[in-house]
């Protein structure tokens, strides 16, 4: 007999009503790489406006960039649509030759004209990622002015900012950079959105794979592009499938209705270990994990006392949750950018001080019972940290709400800043100090979307430091220059950095080639059989 699932799979009926989500036989199907995930955290699949684990992980099979990030060697930069470029003489341009032959996955040829739509529509549209190009100076009002065709092969890119090419090909190679199709999106464009509501949920790139169907809360399915640059992928496709109990996750990957389960708890990933049909990959990763407290939160003004952040980072086991908790998943780590980037600061000067931190709150007159409500994604590890956390807070006198909620609703309040507090994790969008730093440290006017902005912490110095780091022209000035950033940070911010991952997933034994690099971005199925 046949499964719904294997059925629907070789009919090409996928997504068909809960097909995906009904029991299955202990195989998946040949060609077709089967994942249980959680996938509820997808807010949208445009490039432009993705912002979210899965949808970043999912961008480097849909999508491609001019370059982009070595996966061995990060901070490389390979050729991808890009075939080669050449920085103008003013130190503010780069003409790119775009790949002969390069096309999308709908069969267009990629032309400049595609390289100027995508960055410029990036920018007007102006969603969540879109502060990355901002760092470019490129504004709504600006960026046509500095995208250019030179000829049907060469597209210019300049920029306003006081940046070099360098740092100008980091930005480039985030995902917000991805190159998407004019012509493809152009034809389902509503009210002037860019093709912003279509690409929700369809995809219109070069990338090795492609969407065939997306059901929210349910699955993600990829079919192979043959015309890939680069190449066809080895697999005929990908189901991403939303399997939200990490027990149900194991369970599925150990009978081998699923090849690959993410974000398993760290006791999941210890009783699997050693299994002879299983491998467990652990993957260095460049993912922080802290707390922050929110200045503009609509419920709490507490939250924007600096004695609070202060009293915080004394409050913290950071040693037993990442030792006894996590069991090694997570290594203490304490500031923004991670352990591995140029110009990181290693230094961990917190540890658990309960006395230290009740003298701290009870100057402030913050020892008469605060309560402060706790925002997680209900997903392994974080509700577990929370309430290690929580349990840490009770003993200075804090109780902490912990108010666990799906990705989706999580990353939605926590953008509208209506949170008090939560616990949140960040992933670099480009090898480079900056991508960390502009994020956490830049809020100027309270106007770009920093994570900094979403606290509500207005740092109009440290923003100026933080911008004329990235204009240091000295390699050296500028890697002290971001480990005074960092101190500072540490040292009087609305954030306490907590961990920095290594994550782990468990593979069947017979998938080979998988892939996977210190950032988000960086997962690749292109390669992988089974």
């Amino acid at each position: 007999m046949t499964s719904p699932l294997k059925a629907s799979l070789l009919a090409g009926a996928l997504l068909a009503g809960t097909a995906l989500l009904a029991p299955a036989e202990a195989a998946t199907p040949p060609g077709i790489l089967v994942v249980a995930q959680p996938i509820d955290d997808i807010v949208s699949l445009d490039p432009a406006e993705g912002f979210e684990l899965t949808t970043v992980q999912s961008f480097n099979s849909l999508y491609q960039r001019l370059v982009e990030s070595d996966l061995v060697k990060p901070t490389e930069l390979d050729p991808v649509i890009a075939e080669s470029w050449q920085a103008g003489p003013d130190g503010r341009s780069l003409v790119f030759k775009i790949r002969d032959g390069a096309k999308f996955a709908s069969g267009n040829p990629i032309r400049p004209e595609d390289v100027i739509f995508s960055l410029s529509r990036a920018v007007k549209l102006d969603k969540s990622p879109a502060f990355i190009l901002n760092e470019l100076g490129w504004k709504a009002d600006n960026v046509d002015g500095f995208l250019s065709k030179v000829d049907d092969s060469h597209v210019k890119v300049a920029w306003p900012a006081k940046v070099g090419p360098s740092f100008a090909l980091s930005i480039l190679s985030a995902p917000v950079a991805s190159i998407v199709d004019e012509k493809t999106v152009s034809a389902h464009v509503a009210n002037n959105d860019y093709g912003n509501a279509w690409l929700h949920q369809a995809s219109a790139g070069s990338g090795p794979f492609k969407i065939k169907a997306y059901k929210p809360h349910e699955a993600l399915v990829l079919d192979a592009n043959a015309d890939a640059v680069g190449g066809a992928p080895k697999l005929k496709g990908i189901i991403l499938k939303n399997v939200t109990d990490p027990a149900a996750r194991r369970l599925l990957v150990e009978q081998g209705d699923v090849d690959i389960a993410r974000d398993l708890g760290a006791d999941q990933i210890a009783a699997l270990k050693g299994k002879s049909d299983l491998k467990v990959l652990s993957v260095p990763s460049a993912e922080i994990d802290y707390l922050a407290f929110n200045l503009v939160s609509p419920t709490n003004p507490n939250t924007k006392n600096p004695a609070l952040w202060e009293a915080a980072r004394w409050i913290v086991d950071y040693q037993g949750i990442s030792k006894d908790l996590l069991k090694g998943q997570y290594s203490v780590h304490q500031a923004f950018l991670p352990s591995g980037f140029p110009g990181s600061l290693d230094d961990n000067p917190f540890k658990q001080d309960i006395p230290k931190a009740k003298e701290i709150l009870a100057k402030a007159g913050l020892d008469k019972g605060l309560t402060i409500k706790l925002d997680v994604i209900n997903q392994p590890p974080y509700p577990q940290i929370a309430q290690a956390l929580q349990s840490d807070f009770a003993k200075a006198g804090i109780t902490l709400e912990v108010q666990p909620a799906v990705a989706s609703q999580f990353y939605s309040k926590i953008r509208g800043r209506e949170h008090e507090a939560a616990l949140l994790f960040w992933i670099p969008d480009y090898f480079d100090a900056h991508s960390n730093a502009s994020a956490f440290a830049i809020n100027r006017d309270d106007g770009t979307k920093t994570v900094a902005w979403r606290q509500g912490w207005v740092i109009p110095k440290l923003s100026d430091e933080t911008q004329a780091a990235v204009e240091e022209t000295d390699p050296a000035k500028r890697a002290e220059d971001y480990l005074a950033i960092q101190k500072a940070v540490q040292a009087d911010s609305p954030f306490v950095v907590i961990l920095q991952a290594n994550n782990q997933l468990v593979l069947r034994d017979d998938v080979k080639g998988y892939v996977q690099g210190l950032n988000a971005d960086q997962v690749d199925y292109a390669g992988v059989t089974k």
